[in-house]
């Protein structure tokens, strides 16, 4: 495979951290993006040691609810590469907490991060994708984007509207060359749940048992990996009941939502 410049959000720690790991074993150049530029240098040098050299990965921390800095962001990996081959919008946060618990605040986090921050940053990368007729853009979203869950109903919300956004912008977008991707993990051990908003903003600091015993994180970026190299439309990734789930729902709406409710 012929390298690619690579652009993840969210790649200070979890799928996005492994899946750089990926991209890096495969040569390809990297713009690693998130809020904390400790962190990220960290990740760039795990690159590095998987054998990318010191110019083929950039260090760029970016807040994507920050919508007026994108644009200044997408010219600095222009100036620098030349050209975005794949943007895998992976930024986001999770919730826990019941909707009589959860505040006004929560909820509009939850959309300025996980849905109108990946719509914001994809806005900017799109023209050069249009412009030169080639591209591939991706978004992690979550089998919650086709799934109703108990204790996550800003994140279902939120993981629904970017899941459609993304479908929606396939539909523009493939004939003139650019590819949409969306990514539907299940259960993957990653600190989501520990990173999660509770009811009133907080941290809720706690793991999941279904997250505890959920898929690898270097082995969901594997399967991530090859489907985004496939230019796959859609692809799910987990181990656990929640992926029969995804069929449960297309077959027996009613049959999921009573499970749901259990």
């Amino acid at each position: 495979m012929s390298a690619h410049t690579v652009w993840i959000t969210g790649a200070s720690s979890g799928i996005g951290e492994a899946l750089a790991l990926q991209f890096a074993r495969n040569g390809d150049r990297l713009v690693l993006s998130a809020r904390r530029e400790d962190e990220l240098e960290r990740v760039a040098e795990r690159c590095r040691d998987a054998g990318l050299a010191t110019d083929q990965v950039l260090v760029l921390p970016l807040d994507v609810t920050d919508w007026a800095s994108l644009p200044g962001r997408v010219q600095a990996v222009l100036d620098r590469f030349g050209g975005i081959d794949l943007l895998v919008n992976n930024a986001g946060v999770s919730q826990r907490s019941l909707c009589k618990d959860t505040d006004m605040s929560v909820y509009q986090k939850l959309m300025d991060v996980d849905v109108m921050g990946q719509i914001a940053l994809t806005k900017a990368v799109l023209p050069h994708m249009l412009a030169r007729g080639s591209g591939h853009l991706s978004v992690t979203s979550s089998v919650a984007g086709k799934v109703g869950a108990p204790m996550r109903t800003g994140y279902c919300a939120a993981k629904h509207a970017v899941m459609g956004f993304f479908d929606a912008l396939r539909a523009e977008v493939e004939g003139q060359g650019v590819s949409v991707s969306t990514i539907t993990p299940g259960f993957i051990r990653t600190d989501i749940s520990r990173n999660a908003l509770a009811g009133d903003g907080s941290a809720y600091g706690k793991e999941d048992e279904d997250i505890a015993g959920g898929m690898d994180v270097n082995e969901c970026a594997e399967v991530v990996f090859k489907g985004l190299k496939a230019k796959k439309r859609e692809i799910p990734v987990g181990k656990g009941k929640e992926m029969a789930a995804l069929w449960v729902k297309r077959i027996s709406p009613e049959a999921l939502f009573r499970l749901a409710r259990q």
